[in-house]
């Protein structure tokens, strides 16, 4: 193991923890680690070096994110027989999650596109 990968993952596990400790203290609703990732990404955003330190973890996080699956699998086999008799409800919340993402997601690439289209014009 590298000393650049060591320096990324802690400094990930650091954002991590704040992240953890924040949502725990200040009682919020949202998971430590969004409210960590958060704080990277605007870290990211005000410092450019940052992001040489963190590279390195997150590339080797990310050959292997595969394997953050096998947990998810484990627990639809134990829950098996819950999502037995709950199918209806599972299948009504994934077909409308399902289309609300596919809604916003066309909306957010026609702003984008209308965003282009008026930088184009701008510039020419």
């Amino acid at each position: 193991m590298s000393a650049n990968f060591l320096n990324g993952i802690t400094l990930l596990l650091a954002y991590q923890l704040v992240g953890e400790v924040s949502a725990r203290l200040l009682n919020l609703p949202i998971p430590g680690p969004v409210i960590g990732m958060l704080l990277l990404f605007f870290s990211l955003l005000v410092r450019d070096s940052l992001a040489q330190v963190v590279e390195p973890a997150a590339s080797a996080l990310l050959s292997h994110l595969s394997l953050l699956f096998v947990p998810a699998g484990v627990g639809v086999m134990v829950h098996f027989g819950r999502i037995g008799e709950q199918w209806l409800p599972i299948t009504a919340a994934l077909l409308v999650g399902t289309l609300i993402t596919l809604a916003l997601t066309a909306l957010v690439m026609l702003g984008v596109q209308r965003l282009q289209r008026r930088s184009a014009h701008h510039d020419a």
